[in-house]
């Protein structure tokens, strides 16, 4: 079919583009790849695989570009047209022109296929490389940040703890009985005196009163007289137990206290994309019930930013301990499915 329309449209069916014609347009095309990638890398420094991907749509375009002049060229030639009329207007106008030529070469031979079908092809061709080329275009508009935030590696897990010290041998000599009635191997020359030590009684102070206890002090409460013991100061008061200012309770347990639950917004990418799972997430509860410090545990990365959002607006019932509110850590789980 191609070939009854641009290759070869004469009557004896000779093709109108030659070799030469073909060796000519490639070398155009080489030559618009060579100027994309080089000149392009010249003004800015794209990645290397957006850069080689310009470049190509440019020598891709400078060789239709010129496949198309070159049939403009033979073809004028063949039917005896005017020749660089049709040049100069398929050069400044491109495709418009080149139609425009086909119209007017399909009016002039009265074959109307070298126009008809010509123009379907263009036409396919400049659809599909609109749908290739646009998405390439708008790379920009995908959120960098938040898929960089998702895909980022985790932390690296912390360092296990040091090996608890070990504790100092302690070698306990047993003596059995069989030691204490073992007879002496050598006898003592001398036997040492063990004198007993004297019993030390506390004095009284000077200055102080006839028969009150040792130990006391001048001007000391006579109560130590007459009760027989002296009365030392009251014991201070036991200390009132500390309430903690965070526990840790399980998800369960704080499921019951929510007061405000907004439902996460199913993200439309994730939908397309069929994605369901659970967004497990780590959450401090303040003592107002607002929530603080989000952490993620596990989850899929495009169902995360809908999860942490959500929860973010979450509201719970303060948590009280022995009277008094309290900070409570938590693990909140999301789930996120896809209907039917």
């Amino acid at each position: 079919m191609l070939g009854d329309t641009l290759l070869d449209s004469s009557e004896k069916r000779d093709p109108v583009l030659k070799s030469v014609h073909w060796l000519v347009s490639l070398a155009v095309g080489i030559g618009g790849f060579l100027l994309g990638y080089f000149g392009l890398n010249l003004i800015e420094t794209p990645e290397l695989k957006v850069l080689i991907t310009q470049s190509l749509i440019l020598g891709v375009i400078f060789f239709f570009y010129a496949l198309i002049l070159c049939y403009v060229w033979s073809d004028t030639r063949h039917f005896k047209f005017a020749t660089w009329p049709w040049m100069i207007i398929v050069f400044l106008f491109n495709l418009v022109g080149f139609i425009a030529y086909l119209c007017y070469s399909a009016a002039k031979t009265d074959d109307w296929k070298r126009a008809t079908l010509p123009i379907a092809y263009i036409l396919e061709v400049v659809i599909i490389g609109v749908l290739i080329i646009v998405p390439l275009m708008q790379t920009d508009a995908l959120p960098k940040a938040q898929l960089l935030t998702f895909l980022a590696a985790p932390p690296p897990p912390p360092p296990p703890p040091p090996p608890p010290a070990k504790a100092p041998q302690v070698v306990v000599h047993r003596v059995s009985m069989a030691d204490l009635m073992k007879a002496p191997t050598v006898i003592p020359k001398t036997i040492a005196k063990v004198k007993p030590e004297p019993v030390v009684q506390s004095a009284g102070v000077v200055g102080g009163v006839s028969g009150g206890m040792p130990g006391g002090s001048v001007g000391g409460v006579l109560g130590g007289i007459i009760g027989g013991v002296s009365a030392g100061p009251p014991p201070p008061p036991p200390p009132k137990p500390k309430t903690p200012q965070r526990i840790r309770v399980g998800g369960q347990v704080e499921a019951a206290k929510l007061i405000y639950k907004p439902t996460p917004q199913y993200p439309p990418l994730a939908k397309m994309a069929r994605i369901q799972g659970t967004v497990r997430l780590e959450a401090v509860i303040a003592k107002d019930g607002t929530i603080q410090d989000l952490k993620v545990l596990s989850g899929h990365p495009l169902l995360v930013k809908a999860a942490l959002d959500a929860v973010k607006q979450w509201r719970y019932q303060p948590t009280l301990l022995n009277g008094q509110p309290v900070e409570v850590v938590t693990e909140i789980d999301v789930n996120f499915t896809l209907a039917g």
